[in-house]
């Protein structure tokens, strides 16, 4: 991409992690397009999706199947207040953390905002479900890279699923797996003295144990209208744009179920290859934190409430 880069912007979109109570609800209060966003979204799904983002309680909105379509409305009511408003006009590229993915995609035209909504729920109720059959977790460890979280996860896994499932900025990689096989990597991890956090998720994601969830989603876009999208989205799976086919962006939606996300590359590869200014869409300001992590001289204009442009640090892991 050339200068003319920064007449154009790119948009992050966070990915399940960034829920909690209160998300999108100053946006629908001061736009009536980010409004009529939440309401769309509860007329579709026949719930109302809107009190749990606004009201919580937090324990519902943190459910997989709950947490990934709060978001994905959440990011497109911000987006469209955003666009109202003059705020953001053409765009250079988009990209999503994990489930940020699908927002990126609706963002670049690939699929409408039911569709994506639709997609997007079976997708969380599918994860949610694969995650139930079987006793397993994810573990983040801190001050490592790709070819020692290999070597641990092989020391760890013994005839269990053990593998890297997020590489989220440099020295941050989370591992995904059977139960046990969790339990023996924190212990590996301590021999090979690297930081081992166990996270609170129910199961684990990026990692074999989804097959299940991927054969699902691959049913179910089949049965949606797309079209090839209008800007470059990056893809989890490959760290670069998606190629021009509708074909392999939803092969690689599946994939990246059952794949690392690359995100600590694939914002490399953005640095890289635009000026573009870069806005993280709401909620929640964990793309930003990992930012600082991958690059510190690039800023994020992040958009967690309406005017709300303060870069504040956060590398908690998104992982789904």
């Amino acid at each position: 991409m050339s200068d003319s880069d920064n007449n154009h912007k790119t948009v992050l979109c966070p990915g399940q992690g960034a829920q909690t109570v209160g998300m999108g609800k100053a946006w629908a209060q001061a736009h009536p397009v980010a409004a009529q966003t939440f309401t769309q979204a509860d007329d579709i799904l026949q719930m109302n999706l809107s009190a749990l983002c606004f009201e919580g309680p937090q324990e519902q909105l943190n459910q997989t199947d709950v947490a990934q379509v709060a978001i994905y409305v959440t990011s497109i009511a911000c987006y469209r207040a955003l666009v109202d408003t003059g705020q953001l006009g053409l765009l250079a590229y988009s990209a999503g953390l994990s489930l940020g993915e699908f927002t990126a995609l609706h963002i670049a035209g690939a699929f409408d905002f039911e569709d994506g909504l639709r997609l997007v729920r079976l997708r969380g109720q599918a994860m949610q479900e694969a995650a139930q059959k079987v006793a397993s977790g994810m573990v983040a460890l801190i001050g490592t890279d790709e070819q020692t979280a290999d070597q641990l996860c092989q020391e760890a896994r013994q005839d269990e699923v053990l593998v890297p499932a997020n590489f989220n900025c440099p020295g941050q990689v989370v591992i995904s797996g059977h139960q046990a096989a969790c339990n023996r990597a924190l212990e590996v991890a301590k021999t090979m003295q690297l930081r081992a956090t166990r996270l609170t998720v129910v199961g684990a994601f990026h990692s074999p144990i989804m097959e299940s969830a991927a054969g699902r989603l691959t049913d179910a876009m089949q049965k949606i209208a797309w079209k090839l999208p209008n800007i470059p989205v990056i893809s989890n799976v490959t760290a670069q744009p998606h190629e021009p086919s509708i074909e392999s962006i939803k092969n690689r939606l599946v994939e990246q179920l059952t794949s690392p996300v690359r995100w600590s590359q694939s914002m490399s590869w953005l640095i890289n290859s635009t000026k573009s200014p870069i806005n993280e869409l709401a909620p929640g300001k964990v793309l930003s934190g990992l930012m600082r992590r991958i690059d510190r001289k690039t800023k994020i204009l992040n958009h967690l409430e309406p005017d709300d442009t303060v870069h504040v640090p956060n590398t908690a892991a998104m992982v789904k």
